[in-house]
């Protein structure tokens, strides 16, 4: 059974290369607009020291959290630095201008090789 999406608002409210928090239900979550014009969506705050990742730096699909430079994957939500910290990434599409979500979260999983 497909999970219901959430509309988020129109995509125009992130900057390219940029993320924005926002709370769904009872969870916040982070999602980024890449400078491509890409959605990602992941959890809030950096599994290391719950850094608020909204916060941190993009570089294509790369996010670095903006307090100890712990750097993740967007599209798969793997960490790329460290100690391999991963995320919880959530489905998310732009159509018409607007942002859906889908609020079912997705364990980090490893890139395929």
């Amino acid at each position: 059974m497909a999970s219901v999406e959430v509309l988020l608002g129109s995509v125009d409210q992130i900057p390219k290369g940029e993320g924005r928090t926002f709370r769904v239900a009872d969870r916040e979550i982070a999602v980024f607009l890449t400078a491509e014009g890409e959605v990602y969506a992941t959890q809030a705050f950096c599994p290391h020291r719950r850094g608020p990742l909204a916060d941190g730096l993009l570089g294509g699909t790369v996010l670095m959290c903006p307090l100890h430079d712990r750097t993740f994957d967007l599209k798969s939500g793997c960490g790329t630095s460290h100690e391999q910290l991963g995320l919880a990434t959530y489905p998310a599409r732009v159509s018409e201008g607007q942002i859906w979500l889908r609020p079912e979260p997705t364990l980090a999983r490893e890139a395929a090789e």
